[in-house]
């Protein structure tokens, strides 16, 4: 056996090792990872706010403990208006509800000529076997949601605390990154933080803003309607339809629908048709001149960049995906060489027209040094060796 065979055996064996133990280990921290990347690009966004308030003379923690302490209250008070919101219409219809059985109850009878009653369908309702199982399993889940309440508050603390430590220790942290790097690459780093700062806030301050005149222009719309708990619904289709991609105006539009079909069902009606009409206002009007300057990607990139985020991340993908674009498209464009383009027809998606033979025949006939052909009065007999009119290569 050669002497190299049980140290090559024992270094194979080594690296085995450590690729497991650094998968292991990978696994076991991809939450704690996922959580310092959605810090990361927090700080980047609220980094503009921060660095106005810190070139007016503001320590940079205290700029970032206000910048928080605002996105909290308005946090907050979202979470409490919404919440008033739901509350009010369980309650609403949870008092309801015998009217709606009793209506459900008679259309039965009347359909299927039964003769049912709802104090029987309460009592076969209440001594049914899946009901008792549901009760059950409900009362053994308490735990299991009071855990998942906990540990989420606990992932919310987590971000917040590392988004304030990168946006209130920015430049510290970039002076580290920076000193184990060469000059040449320094520039680099610094130019591609630039970059994602600038896409990342204008990403989040042009949704805000959308979010904003969405809001306004729905609770208008609520108001004229007199749907209940206008202000919250606003809030609600404003910050949905912006901040989650693709499909969040429409989860956005559905709650406003359902709360405006229990006034009237043709309020509901109304209501889908100012989201469809405000969505293309939105896409083709409000969009491009707010957006122009900060996320300018195209809509089939961050469709696609929304896919695949989602794909990778779940829901945080998503969110970040259209930032994290924005910045590598907006970063690489400077080491992309681009060229005039030609002026050709072809460019704007027109085809140049066809001639028929006739420009083929002359253009042949140019290259052979041909004359041109002399046409021959209708009535008499062409010379001979002259070509007549239409009769060459046809």
């Amino acid at each position: 056996m050669p002497r190299w065979l049980p140290r090559a055996m024992v270094l194979a064996l080594a690296l085995y090792a450590c690729f497991q133990l650094g998968d292991w280990a990978f696994h076991q921290l991809i939450g704690l990872l996922t959580n310092i990347l959605i810090a990361f690009f927090l700080a980047l966004a609220i980094e503009p706010a921060v660095g106005r308030m810190a070139a007016r003379g503001m320590r940079r923690g205290l700029a970032t403990f206000l910048v928080f302490l605002g996105v909290v209250i308005a946090a907050v008070g979202f979470v409490v208006l919404l919440g008033s919101m739901l509350a009010g219409q369980i309650i609403e219809m949870v008092e309801d509800f015998p009217k709606y059985l009793d209506s459900v109850i008679n259309w039965i009878n009347q359909t299927f000529h039964t003769e049912l009653s709802r104090v029987e369908v309460q009592d076969s309702l209440l001594r049914s076997d899946w009901l008792q199982r549901y009760v059950q399993n409900s009362a053994s889940g308490v735990l299991d949601v009071s855990a998942t309440v906990l540990g989420g508050l606990f992932r919310l603390l987590t971000i917040f605390l590392f988004s304030f430590y990168f946006a209130a220790d920015g430049p510290r942290l970039r002076r580290a990154l920076c000193s184990v790097l060469p000059p040449a690459r320094q520039a680099e780093v610094l130019r591609a933080w630039e970059i994602a700062v600038d896409k990342t806030g204008g990403y989040l301050y042009s949704r805000g803003l959308m979010a904003l005149i969405s809001g306004f222009a729905h609770y208008i719309l609520l108001v004229i309607l007199d749907v209940p708990y206008a202000p919250a619904l606003a809030v609600w289709v404003g910050l949905v339809s912006q901040f989650i991609p693709t499909i969040g105006t429409y989860l956005a539009g559905a709650l406003p629908m359902l709360i405006a079909f229990t006034v009237n069902p043709w309020y509901a009606l109304w209501v889908l048709i100012f989201v469809v009409i405000y969505q293309q206002f939105e896409n083709y009007v409000l969009q491009p001149k707010l957006t122009a300057k900060t996320v300018d990607i195209h809509p089939a990139v961050a469709f696609g960049s929304v896919v695949a985020g989602t794909a990778l991340m779940g829901a945080v993908g998503a969110l970040i995906a259209i930032p994290a674009v924005a910045t590598l498209q907006a970063f690489l464009g400077a080491y992309v060489k681009r060229y005039d383009v030609t002026d050709d027809p072809r460019v704007h998606g027109r085809h140049p027209r066809r001639r028929g033979l006739s420009g083929l025949v002359r253009l042949r006939r140019t290259l052979r040094h041909e004359p041109r052909p002399t046409s021959r009065t209708p009535g008499t007999s062409g010379t001979p060796g002259t070509p007549l009119s239409g009769d060459d290569d046809s």
